[in-house]
């Protein structure tokens, strides 16, 4: 299927677009023109299962079309309390990740193989879920991102580990991909990159025990990861967390993962709003990520173009290409790839 692909839309293969989760938009004629990997949901929407996967029905026949055979990946933010985006007939109402985490894990695990089930029905694979950062205690409600949300397991890496695992196979158990997010933590930061520039955390080290719960989950079960845009002082003071090659060599190397890695939005970001736009792509693969998240559709074709120039570099263009087969390597384990003869 990947050799099949135009180089343009081999590199689409490496993008995530953001389309309302109310349907309203028009995002068929950018997977058309893009054949991105697949979209995630943004915003909020109450119509429920039936209406969601009628939505996404049509959709997956555009991404199938637009790429010569390969099935989209089709994710949403589903955590709990005020992190979930889908409610409406079919969807139970969950309860926060901090009221998560004083469940045991066998109740969790059941209990995300029904919410994962429905998602499933739904018409989704992918969960970008769970949270699998730990809240720092002496920051609680002032961590923007985290602890203002209660989407947090617990305040010490072994609740968190514990608890982010048990959600991540329960996920599993119903056929559906989860993502381990933020990496590598934004349990010590006090402002949200979605909103705020200039985020830093200033204690989180290369061996800090806060990494534990990513090691714990994702030797536990097959989850991705998702790595944030806040910069970490003590890891590498230059460049946020998503650009940084320091930062996923931790991930591959430390922690041992080999799966795919997502970014954290690229595209609607203040972290990273003073990066240009296609620039912003080229350096989150570059560091050695996977898959660009963008909830700006206007973005896509920008950066698309930006990697497809990056790659004249013949670095570059091993690195996307390695990316490539493992996002299509990823699809065809979800039976996201469509069979196909080859021609006498």
């Amino acid at each position: 299927t990947l050799a099949r692909m135009p180089p343009r839309t081999r590199i689409g293969q490496l993008f995530l677009l953001g389309i309302s989760a109310d349907g309203s938009g028009q995002p068929g004629p950018a997977i058309t023109a893009s054949a991105p990997a697949g979209v995630f949901l943004t915003g909020r929407a109450t119509a429920g299962v039936a209406a969601t996967a009628r939505m996404l029905t049509t959709l997956q026949d555009r991404g199938r079309a637009a790429s010569g055979g390969a099935g989209l990946f089709t994710a949403v933010d589903q955590e709990g309390g005020q992190a979930q985006d889908l409610h409406g007939p079919g969807f139970s109402t969950m309860p926060t990740a901090a009221v998560q985490g004083t469940w045991t894990t066998t109740r969790l695990q059941a209990a995300a193989t029904t919410w994962g089930r429905q998602l499933h029905t739904a018409g989704l694979n992918v969960d970008l879920a769970p949270v699998t950062d730990t809240l720092s205690p002496a920051l609680g409600k002032a961590n923007a991102p985290i602890g203002a949300y209660d989407r947090a397991f617990g305040t010490t890496p072994d609740t968190v580990a514990t608890h982010a695992t048990a959600f991540a196979r329960g996920l599993h158990d119903a056929g559906i991909q989860s993502v381990l997010k933020h990496f590598p933590g934004l349990g010590r930061v006090r402002g949200n990159t979605d909103i705020t520039s200039g985020v830093t955390d200033t204690t989180t080290t290369p061996t800090d025990p806060d990494l534990q719960p990513f090691t714990t989950a994702t030797h536990a079960t097959p989850a991705w990861v998702m790595v944030s845009t806040a910069i970490y002082t003590r890891i590498d003071p230059t460049r946020p967390a998503a650009f940084s090659p320091t930062v996923l060599n931790i991930l591959r190397n430390r922690v041992g993962y080999s799966g795919l890695v997502l970014s954290d939005d690229l595209g609607n970001a203040a972290q990273v709003a003073s990066v240009p736009a296609g620039q912003r792509a080229v350096e989150f693969l570059t560091a050695g990520g996977d898959i660009v998240l963008t909830a700006a559709p206007a973005t896509l074709a920008p950066m698309i173009d930006a990697v497809q120039t990056a790659t004249r570099d013949p670095h570059i263009a091993a690195l996307a290409a390695a990316a490539e087969l493992r996002v299509l390597d990823a699809k065809q384990s979800m039976g996201l790839l469509t069979c196909t003869s080859s021609p006498p």
